[in-house]
């Protein structure tokens, strides 16, 4: 069983990482948020379109390492249509999760669930959270660049 989610753990983030979900700049953003890992070398600028306090759509663009990518582009699913207060809920189960490996009950992470085995990794515990970081960044107006250190 845990070779299965393994498994699907390595293939989720290599498909995501290798073909990033909504990667690019995005025209007509009116929330935007740039971020950075100095110790892994990532770095990412996010792009939001808010409208009636929904995220109606958004992009990145940026490099870095697999954990990174895949988290981001994942991230950038969950988000489209919800709710300042829902990607705040959404993000706070998130670092729940990925600092400490447990999936809580009745969470709404969906297919995040799938990330969840990063904080068998410390060092990459910052990679998958860098991009959520610039998204709430991004929502709270805050012009200051995201860094993990």
């Amino acid at each position: 069983m845990f070779e299965e989610l393994n498994d699907l753990y390595q293939q989720v983030i290599m498909d995501h990482s290798k073909k990033p979900h909504n990667f690019g700049t995005l025209a007509g953003a009116n929330c935007c948020a740039r971020g950075q890992n100095p110790l892994c070398g990532d770095q990412m600028q996010i792009f939001l379109k808010t409208e009636d306090n929904i995220v109606r759509d958004l992009r990145w663009e940026g490099d870095g390492c697999a954990i990174f990518k895949a988290s981001s582009s994942m991230m950038t699913d969950s988000l489209k249509g919800k709710t300042r207060g829902e990607i705040t809920q959404l993000f706070d189960e998130f670092h729940a999760m990925i600092t400490t490996g447990e999936i809580a009950p009745n969470n709404h992470l969906g297919k995040l669930e799938v990330l969840s085995g990063v904080n068998r990794f410390p060092a990459r515990v910052k990679c998958a959270l860098l991009g959520w970081r610039a998204a709430m960044s991004a929502l709270e107006g805050d012009h200051q660049p995201v860094s993990t250190e």
